[in-house]
């Protein structure tokens, strides 16, 4: 009898114990989703953070996150007070931690040497390839592609101003105006393949740029923008984050070329812009499924990740036609924007470059990024690292003060 007894009561609790398993393991699961934290310089009046604040929210809708399961914090400086959110965030249990702007770098990096079980993700950085932390990651777009596109654009549009009988336009009416934030190698690659996309249509284009010395400053983009105009750009574009310019534009009624979105002004032509949504999805998968994000993801045309908005009011007829059929030669590798037979520096075509790929904060380059392809010898932007390497002043664009 007491055998009996003894058996019954060890049968319940291999029972009970069973279904503490059971429930552990149901507590698991529902435990497994993970937790992603954003960090922006700017909130989204700025349009360059909106861009990913919007894309951050749609990639976690898409994995099935969320708004508990995800946090988005703005106006986060590129000083000691991103490395604080970064900690806290990790503190706190999340699983991913994002940064958006190139000042956030340092910070992000210090924090992924003290919490190496988090990983940490960021934005226009150089440093991911060459520190060597597994928890620590740099994206970008091929951007350049987008902007040389938008390039195309504006050559259209001053043709269908300027151009005479057979669609030259005069010198005169040839010179734009670029709005860049700062004298970096991500403004400066930007700029100049926007230019080589304008002269790809009118090949006398001259370009002037002035910097404002911000990320996001409307009135110095405003006013930025005017000068240039009054110093008779007939068409003005940006890498600058407010809609400065292209209020300018439209008080003064010359053709705007945008970054990170439409304006819905009468002047607007088109932007370009990069689309996170990819990046973030592949970003929350290796997380999800516990693989490594790769160090240095660069995006591009052919992935989804680098975009040109729909045609704006100001367009030029036939400009969807012919930047399909440029699109189309930059997916399939025959046409490259920085090719060397486009453009001269100090009257030279390039053979060779050393680039600053590997960024060890000394400024020494030691990469040459000219390579031949097909009979075809160009500068190979983003190639040995996602973030823009290409700072080069070619002829044909003018930087003033």
């Amino acid at each position: 009898m007491f055998k009996k007894v003894l058996s019954m009561l060890l049968v319940v609790a291999m029972l009970v114990g069973a279904t503490f398993a059971l429930s552990a393991c149901g507590d698991k699961q529902e435990d497994d989703g993970i937790k992603a934290a954003l960090i922006c310089l700017h909130g989204d009046s700025s349009t360059y953070d909106k861009n990913f604040i919007d894309a951050f929210k749609q990639a976690c809708a898409n994995k099935g996150l969320t708004e508990d399961d995800y946090t988005i914090i703005t106006d986060i400086d590129e000083d000691t007070v991103c490395y604080d959110k970064a900690v806290d965030f990790a503190e706190a249990g999340y699983d991913v931690i994002f940064a958006d702007s190139f000042g956030h770098e340092a910070y992000m990096i210090q924090a992924a040497k003290e919490y190496p079980e988090v990983q940490f993700c960021h934005a226009t950085g150089t440093k991911a390839h060459t520190e060597g932390l597994a928890n620590y990651q740099n994206a970008f777009a091929s951007i350049y592609q987008g902007r040389f596109l938008a390039g195309v654009a504006a050559g259209l549009k001053l043709v269908e101003l300027y151009g005479d009988a057979e669609g030259k336009v005069s010198d005169e009416n040839a010179k734009i105006g670029y709005v860049g934030a700062h004298p970096y190698a991500e403004v400066v690659s930007g700029y100049t393949s926007f230019y080589l996309g304008v002269k790809s249509v009118v090949a006398n284009v001259t370009m002037e740029v002035r910097y404002t010395g911000s990320w996001y400053d409307e009135t110095a983009e405003k006013t930025t923008a005017e000068a240039l105009i009054a110093a008779g750009c007939k068409l003005i574009s940006q890498h600058a984050d407010s809609m400065g310019a292209p209020t300018a534009c439209e008080n003064a009624n010359i053709p705007n070329v945008a970054y990170n979105g439409e304006t819905g002004k009468n002047t607007f032509v088109i932007a370009s812009r990069i689309d996170w949504v990819p990046y973030y999805e592949y970003m929350l998968d290796c997380v999800m499924n516990g693989e490594d994000i790769a160090d240095d993801w660069t995006g591009t045309l052919a992935n989804g990740a680098v975009k040109i908005t729909a045609l704006g009011a100001a367009a030029a007829e036939g400009t969807q036609a012919k930047l399909d059929e440029v699109a189309a030669k930059l997916n399939d590798g025959s046409l490259k924007v920085f090719d060397c037979a486009t453009f001269t520096v100090g009257g030279v075509a390039l053979t060779e470059y050393l680039a600053d790929v590997d960024d060890a904060g000394d400024f020494v380059p030691e990469t040459n990024v000219i390579r031949t392809e097909n009979g075809v010898t160009f500068f190979d932007e983003s190639a040995d690292r996602s973030a823009p390497y290409f700072d080069i002043r070619i002829d044909g664009i003018t930087e003033v003060g």
